[in-house]
């Protein structure tokens, strides 16, 4: 038929397989919606011979990966295996075949990105990669089509759900954070080894590719600063909700004086913020930029439904075009840019510290940050002697500076520990 397109698939695990399920069962449906047969030639899978909940026809499933590159029968290859090796060179292979790909692999695009895109621009063929970032939720359609003519400032998002499963958990249950952990793995939230996830490497990676997007200026993953929230406690979930804050961990992507900026942390973010009411395993992506003032995409980040939605969505784009026949001018371009270093960005800092309450001990906290050229906005203390806390919130300031204040503050002999510091999203200086 003319309107037939072979699909080969790479990888068949919780998004691929559930790809594969609509694909063959919904199979009627999308061609009545999109005048498309999509047809599932050939799928690499690690083991061909495990029980499965799809059903293929014989010789389908194969363990030679590049088979299904290479398939004749193949003209759209779905990339779900995940990881950059053998993924990489999987991917260019079919784009230098021309054949289109759709990925949902965001560490593949975040670190071999333009290398990839320069060979679906040199084939003239689609590289889409939508469920990368965000699940379910459209993002990078917005970032690279929609509002390619704004001058985008900042991208903020919750774009970890098992991060964001554990912070709801801690702020309004009280958890610590090793129970709201375990609570999560027991849910399928968390996997049984989450450093990717609460460690915020796989939030750093959806940030290079936010940024990258968002600013036409390419962000490497090795670029992108990053903290986790394994250090954050009931305490400071405590603290921030006093003060009327929601803590949060955010990829944050901004174009400053200095050039474009990817940093992934945890942040204090006003009760009122619209990312603070996001809860449980909830993504969510905030943009702000001259013309649109506020823009908020939100919805499920991550599970094999809503991927395999968003995938789906690029494979039938991706047909289309390749049923077209025509030549695919690239949707994503980069220029060159300077990228700023995150030591220069103005932040605000919340600093809480264990102190000996002795007199001139505030003075000696208030001198370690004035010879850092950092300005203190509000103490609030609790407890008395020995074990007084101190809650620090300080006004905008370069982040280097900020650190060095840190440090300073860990050598004063009444402070007996720099518990936490967390950085502060709030509209005054």
């Amino acid at each position: 038929m003319e309107n037939t397109v072979g699909i080969g698939l790479l990888g068949a695990g919780t998004v691929g397989g559930t790809l594969i399920r609509r694909l063959v069962e919904e199979h009627e449906a999308i061609g009545a919606k999109t005048g498309l047969d999509l047809q599932v030639r050939r799928v690499a899978v690690r083991d061909p011979d495990k029980p499965r909940d799809f059903t293929l026809p014989p010789g389908v499933l194969t363990e030679d990966a590049m088979k299904v590159v290479t398939d004749p029968s193949v003209g759209l290859v779905v990339e779900v295996m995940g990881g950059q090796d053998p993924a990489f060179d999987l991917v260019l292979a079919a784009l230098d075949a021309g054949k289109p790909v759709v990925t949902a692999n965001k560490e593949l695009i975040a670190a071999r990105g333009p290398d990839l895109i320069a060979a679906a621009e040199r084939q003239g063929v689609p590289l889409l990669f939508e469920a990368a970032v965000g699940g379910g939720i459209p993002i990078i359609r917005p970032l690279s089509e929609t509002l390619a003519g704004e001058q985008i400032a900042r991208v903020m998002g919750i774009v970890n759900g098992t991060t964001n499963f554990i912070l709801t958990r801690m702020s309004e249950d009280g958890q610590e954070y090793e129970t709201a952990l375990e609570e999560a793995q027991v849910l399928g939230y968390a996997e049984p080894d989450p450093t990717a996830d609460v460690s915020g490497a796989d939030a750093a990676a959806k940030a290079a590719i936010l940024a990258s997007l968002a600013f036409g200026t390419w962000v490497g993953l090795d670029q992108v600063y990053r903290e986790g929230i394994e250090k954050v406690s009931a305490l400071d979930i405590q603290f921030a909700a006093e003060l009327g804050y929601v803590i949060k961990l955010l990829a944050v992507a901004e174009r400053t004086g200095r050039g474009v900026c990817a940093r992934v942390h945890p942040v204090m973010l006003p009760a009122e913020h619209p990312l603070a009411s996001i809860r449980g395993a909830t993504n969510a992506i905030y943009i702000e930029g001259p013309s649109i003032d506020e823009l908020l995409f939100a919805g499920p980040g991550a599970g094999g439904e809503p991927t395999a939605s968003a995938v789906l969505g690029d494979v039938i784009d991706a047909a289309r075009e390749l049923l077209a026949g025509a030549v695919v001018a690239p949707r994503i371009r980069f220029a060159a840019g300077a990228l700023a270093d995150f030591g220069d960005v103005t932040t605000k800092w919340s600093v809480r510290l264990l102190v000996d309450d002795e007199p001139g001990v505030l003075a000696q906290i208030a001198a370690a940050f004035g010879e850092s050229d950092v300005s203190i906005k509000s103490v609030w203390q609790e407890g008395q002697g020995s074990e007084a806390t101190l809650l620090i919130v300080t006004h905008g300031a370069a982040e280097g500076r900020q650190r060095v204040a840190a440090d300073t503050l860990r050598h004063l002999e009444p402070v007996r520990e720099v518990e936490s510091v967390i950085r502060v999203e709030s509209p005054e200086a």
